[in-house]
């Protein structure tokens, strides 16, 4: 059973920075993708960034150069640094993993970010 629990969301201003983390527990008989998504109201959800099981990493035009996503050595908490947020950061953000799937087969909870 894959229990994601991400954390370290909150109110900033534009310009700040926070760093979001996602602690995952479950099998370790694979080797997962880890992403982030965020979703803002009234608005479709939005891939953000994704780590391969390979650790290649990629990410959204809208956050390349501000967001930088990593894992832990263990592989058991994945981050997202976000540095100068700006309004249109706001949103719910949620960490997601798959395992030898096209879709994302587990979800987070999600943490709220606001940028105001």
């Amino acid at each position: 059973h894959v229990q994601l629990v991400e954390s370290g969301g909150g109110l900033v201003q534009p310009g700040g920075s926070l760093r979001l983390s996602c602690a995952f527990s479950g099998s370790s008989y694979c080797t997962y993708d880890m992403s982030w998504f965020r979703q803002a109201p009234e608005k479709e959800r939005e891939l953000v960034a994704t780590i391969n099981n390979r650790g290649t990493t990629s990410y959204a035009d809208s956050v390349k150069g501000r967001f930088t996503i990593a894992q832990n050595d263990a592989k058991r908490t994945l981050y997202l640094q976000m540095n100068s947020l700006n309004f249109e950061d706001t949103a719910i953000y949620y960490c997601a993993a798959r395992c030898a799937s096209v879709v994302y087969n587990y979800w987070g909870q999600g943490t709220q970010v606001t940028v105001s």
